[in-house]
């Protein structure tokens, strides 16, 4: 029970990376608030749904005094709410880089700017940002997604020096993962599965639970000594 009596929020929880972390979350002894703008996918003991859109600020501000109102404390942010709108840079709109943007790099800002602080005077905490292969090694056709990504290291780094300037515990870490066998990867081709497995030293491809594990351990006091950190889960892979 390496998370007992910690509060949790983890966005896009409905499904996904977000839900197996919640889930893995709740049976080590946490309250997970699961955020999601999506129905949830599973039902888990000691998860709560809230519908959020994390791009609204005034909406993340009722989400926050709700919690806080609720349960006192916010021990734990995953921000894994994450979209993608790919197309190569010659045909991407300014919808597709706009959208992706807010999701991905404004809606992790919305919350953490709400939740550090309160971290910060509680006395310490965990944030956690999903960044991705893509942010560390850019890929092609995904420069609105690349560029969010390598925005939320850099909101990883600054924050870890921001909300421990005054000597409190409040870590800020980040995990890479690679590609990943959610719902999402369920539409691409069988031949581009093989080929993205081919290109990790592994010779596979990662399942979600073992994104979760990862979070586990930079959630847990088992990381009490790591911040500001890019933890890469991708198999070796290198675009």
């Amino acid at each position: 029970m390496r998370l007992k009596d910690k509060v949790a929020v983890v966005t896009g929880a409905a499904k996904g990376l977000g839900g197996a972390m919640a889930q893995l979350f709740a049976k080590e002894g946490a309250k997970v608030i699961a955020v999601d703008m999506g129905e949830m996918s599973y039902e888990a003991k000691n998860v709560e749904y809230y519908k959020l859109n994390v791009t609204d600020t005034a909406e993340c501000q009722k989400f926050f005094d709700h919690v806080i109102g609720k349960y006192g404390k916010i021990d734990i942010l995953v921000n894994n709410a994450g979209i993608t709108r790919d197309a190569m840079t010659r045909k991407m709109t300014d919808e597709m880089w706009d959208l992706v943007i807010n999701v991905n790099l404004k809606g992790v800002f919305n919350l953490t700017r709400l939740i550090g602080p309160q971290m910060e005077a509680a006395g310490g905490g965990s944030i956690i940002n999903i960044s991705s292969v893509v942010g560390e090694f850019g890929n092609i056709g995904q420069a609105n997604y690349a560029a969010s990504k390598a925005g939320v290291i850099g909101l990883t780094k600054t924050w870890a020096k921001e909300f421990a300037r005054k000597g409190v515990p409040v870590r800020c870490n980040s995990i890479a993962p690679g590609y990943i066998m959610t719902d999402m990867m369920s539409t691409v081709p069988e031949d581009l599965l093989k080929k993205f497995a081919s290109q990790t030293m592994l010779g596979r491809l990662g399942q979600p639970d073992e994104i979760a594990k990862a979070a586990l351990f930079l959630a847990s006091d088992d990381s009490s000594y790591v911040t500001g950190h890019v933890l890469s889960v991708n198999g070796g892979m290198r675009l």
